[in-house]
């Protein structure tokens, strides 16, 4: 592949302002691109409608600009992307992948291991097995999930930073949900979708989503689309070892931006994530200058000391 032809992203959910962990991410993409000569989009990851309401979708838009990201091409809103998504649910469909699910979340939870964690959950293919007749039964009832059929292969992810990364879909995820029984597309066919028409040919986000790649894979597989490469970042974690979230209002950038230039930002998160010594203030064309992969540290990153809010 040649530098031209690499596309990158950033891909936010408006849930809450941006954090130091957001902006970690939109650096390492943008950069990572640009050191390839590359292009780097925009997409608002904002399908889920009642949790992303436009004012929080304002305030990540000023931050990005406030941090001076140029990111190429129009910004993407998932949101007005519905069409797309039945597009390529109806091709799943199509191929016999796509069945109805009714079952509710605490049938779900009973039908587990008392010691697995919700994010652990492999679906049993309850649903799978209904006839048409019952099917026709329970619609009656409740409004269905939609879930795509996965097989019994082990699909393996080989990232730049954290290495190959395997799951048997089958039996660690089982078939997964694409469009929620309140109408709301699911994140792995959304991400999917706009990740193929975009031309994406780089990933980056953090190692949390990094489960999400196989089923993403399978999917791109099932749409006849390519694989980009991927790379799943370390956690910006705080003293205490704890995720940063936008729930919380960790570190937001309403509060940074008081106190810090972006410059000042970016050099202090250069330094966490191993691409420079010092946290020496830094523009994102300079850190474009020399990237590779390789200077990314694998473990999660702990705060600098000079940005945490006292």
């Amino acid at each position: 592949m040649s530098a031209s032809c690499v596309i990158g992203r950033f891909a936010p959910t408006p849930s809450g302002r941006l954090h130091l962990g957001n902006i970690a991410c939109a650096m390492l993409a943008w950069v990572s691109a640009k050191a390839q000569g590359g292009q780097c989009l925009l997409r608002i990851e904002d399908i889920d409608i009642p949790r992303c309401p436009k004012r929080l979708t304002d305030g990540v838009l000023r931050d990005l600009e406030w941090l001076g990201f140029r990111f190429d091409g129009p910004v993407l809103f998932q949101s007005e992307r519905g069409d797309l998504y039945q597009r390529a649910l109806d091709c799943l469909t199509e191929r016999g992948l796509i069945y109805p699910c009714f079952c509710t979340r605490a049938q779900l939870m009973a039908s587990v291991a008392p010691n697995l964690g919700d994010t652990q959950m492999v679906y049993p293919g309850t649903c799978a097995r209904l006839t048409a007749e019952e099917r026709e039964q329970l619609s009656r009832l409740r409004k269905p999930a939609l879930r795509v059929r996965v097989d019994g292969r082990t699909v393996t992810a080989r990232d730049c930073v954290q290495g190959a990364f395997s799951e048997n879909l089958a039996a660690e995820c089982g078939d997964f949900i694409v469009r929620r029984s309140d109408g709301l597309w699911g994140y792995q066919l959304a991400a999917v979708v706009d990740d193929a028409l975009t031309g994406v040919t780089e990933v980056v986000r953090g190692r949390d989503i990094l489960s999400s790649t196989p089923r993403q894979m399978y999917l791109l597989e099932q749409l006849g689309a390519p694989v980009p490469v991927y790379a799943h970042i370390p956690l910006l974690v705080d003293h205490a070892g704890r995720r940063l979230a936008k729930r919380d209002g960790d570190l937001s950038l309403d509060s940074l931006a008081k106190r810090f230039t972006p410059e000042a930002i970016f050099g202090a998160l250069a330094c966490a994530y191993g691409l420079r010594e010092t946290p020496a203030p830094v523009s994102l064309e300079k850190l474009a200058e020399d990237f590779t992969w390789d200077k990314v540290k694998r473990e999660d990153v702990r705060l600098l000391e000079s940005l945490t809010i006292s």
